[in-house]
């Protein structure tokens, strides 16, 4: 099978699509932004081919690479990408030219929070009330049907980007004015949900999860995202099949339906509180700040083979072994500047050792990154345990005694 792949060095996690491609027998060749002498000898080593292009993002550009490489030969069998941004214009090209895959249809509807919204509440799955519009008494009248808190959000953004809470009138008129609507702008506006927050990823394969994974956000990820406070995490559990975790598969499996995902890797948000399971974005892609390496080491699993089985092949290559519950916790400086030095990594060390997967601690003199950075953007530990229960104990712990300070 010839796969082409999109952008194959960047970010970091990408090459290990290229490798595992190649090792489950594919003939792959990238398409990327760099010139190819900027690619990393094992990217060059995994290739059999590849396209530079100006922007991957650019359809006219990626048409025209796709093009020569069909002329060539040998024939194309998959255009594959798994960043948010690249997947609806991948999509576009890959049915002008007669590609397999994921549809512009689905692409779209994954994209386009709005349009996501009208789907899934036409295909009975529950999720909070929403808009999309450029049109300031638009926005006025759904702030007066639905009430505050309201949600804003760039209508095609990823995770928390662009995202603002509004509470009042005086929220929405300053937000009408930041989204710049009625002049030009356009936007999304939900109501906001009370609750838990958490997602379920799979790798689907014609529409039916070949592996599927459940994860908790503490706090949830706009609360993250704005306090300097908190060291929030996220833990994937080992309980999936716990009979309390029904109704998120069950009505998962109908959204891959609904938005008519086939063989694709899925990210799925969704809260749960007052008003029961309430189902929130979707993508058509694997989740961000490297999730996957956090299922894999929980499940003696590469899941970026399993992914590249499930393309390549058609099923899945191993089992999740469910031996271990894994989490990531993000560590913030106490404010923005240069690292200055850490507290509390012997006693990490120390205590929980054994529970470490890996960590990123920057060396003193590093800038930091923005809170709104989000999970990456600075310290990080990873760290897996058999019990949920006590993995989240421990993540706590380790949250509130290893400091990062800044100066």
């Amino acid at each position: 099978m010839h796969v082409l792949f999109v952008e194959p060095s960047f970010p970091y996690n990408q090459k290990q699509h290229v490798r595992a491609l190649k090792e489950v027998g594919a003939r792959v060749t990238g398409i990327g932004e760099r010139p190819v002498d900027y690619l990393s000898d094992d990217v060059k080593s995994w290739l059999d081919g590849y396209e530079q292009v100006p922007s991957v993002v650019h359809e006219g550009a990626m048409l025209d690479a796709v093009r020569k490489i069909q002329k060539r030969g040998p024939w194309v069998d998959r255009l594959e990408a798994s960043v948010e941004a690249h997947i609806l214009p991948v999509a576009k090209v890959r049915e002008a030219c007669g590609i397999p895959g994921t549809s512009v249809k689905t692409a779209w509807l994954c994209r386009d929070k709005p349009a996501m919204k009208e789907a899934l509440r036409q295909g009975g799955i529950p999720c909070a009330q929403s808009t999309g519009t450029d049109d300031p008494q638009e926005a006025r009248a759904f702030a007066e049907r639905v009430g505050y808190p309201l949600i804003f959000k760039p209508r095609s953004g990823a995770g928390a980007a662009g995202t603002q809470r509004v509470d009042s009138d005086r929220d929405l008129e300053h937000a009408i004015n930041e989204h710049r609507l009625g002049h030009g702008g356009t936007v999304a506006i939900e109501e906001f949900i009370e609750g838990h927050e958490g997602f379920w990823d799979t790798l689907a394969v014609d529409g039916k999860p070949e592996h599927e994974f459940i994860s908790h956000y503490y706090p949830r990820v706009l609360d993250a995202m704005r306090h300097r406070s908190i060291n929030p995490y996220f833990i994937t559990t080992n309980r999936v099949d716990a009979e309390s975790y029904g109704e998120v598969r069950t009505l998962g499996r109908k959204v891959l339906g609904i938005l008519g995902i086939g063989t694709s890797a899925t990210h799925m948000e969704w809260f749960f509180g007052p008003k029961g399971l309430k189902f929130s974005e979707i993508g058509c892609r694997p989740p961000g700040v490297g999730v996957w390496d956090i299922y894999s080491a929980a499940n003696g699993l590469d899941l970026y083979r399993e992914w590249a089985m499930t393309i390549v092949h058609g099923h899945r290559g191993d089992r999740a072994s469910r031996q271990f519950s894994a989490g990531m916790l993000a560590l913030r400086p106490n404010r923005d500047g240069r690292i200055a030095g850490y507290q509390g990594i012997d006693e990490l060390q120390r205590r929980y050792g054994q529970c470490v997967i890996d960590t990123h601690l920057p060396p003193p003199g590093s800038p930091t990154q923005p809170v709104e950075g989000g999970y990456m953007a600075n310290a990080w530990v990873r760290m897996r345990h058999p019990d949920y229960d006590e993995l989240r104990n421990i993540l706590e712990t380790v949250g509130k005694t290893l400091k990062v300070f800044a100066q």
